[in-house]
């Protein structure tokens, strides 16, 4: 993220996410979540913030003359003041990192798994994270994962709602 850059109505316990946009060069790109704040900085980048425990998916992508250079997903957990984080680039402070895949083959495959999650009619921001987790270990080493259910949902709504 640029040097000492912060949304400028963000509230301090806010993930931001700085993206980028330059047509077939850079794409920073967030594929879900829900975003509580945006503050455009020109054509090309703009920051958005996440409230604590939101879950999101930051797509980047680079490319040069001779094809692309980067491909990678990130689904992270935002996390609250005081909690412990791990560092992620132009996110800030950091995040919880449910699943981090580079490589446009693997980054393919947990596409097609939002998709399939969408398809459902489930919101990918209200999967249960250890699906993340679960997907990333197993697409990381190239292995079939548990595709994510109706009744795998609802027992973690469940869940969810006995931790609060």
């Amino acid at each position: 993220m640029t040097a000492g850059l912060r949304a400028n109505s963000a509230p301090a316990d806010r993930t931001l996410v700085e993206l980028t946009w330059r047509e077939k060069r850079i794409e920073h790109r967030i594929r879900f979540g829900r975003i509580a704040d945006e503050q455009r900085l020109d054509r090309h980048r703009r920051i958005v913030s996440f409230a604590p425990s939101s879950v999101f998916a930051l797509v980047r992508w680079a490319a040069n003359e001779y094809g692309t250079i980067i491909s990678r997903i990130d689904i992270v957990r935002s996390v609250g003041a005081g909690e412990p984080y791990q560092t992620l680039p132009f996110v800030r402070p950091g995040g919880d990192i449910l699943l981090r895949i580079s490589g446009w083959p693997k980054v393919e495959r947990v596409l097609a798994a939002i998709d399939a999650i969408e398809a459902l009619g489930i919101d990918p921001a209200d999967v249960a994270p250890e699906h993340w987790r679960h997907l990333g270990h197993r697409i990381g080493v190239n292995e079939p994962f548990r595709i994510y259910s109706h009744e795998q949902h609802r027992a973690w709504l469940r869940r969810r709602e006995v931790l609060r």
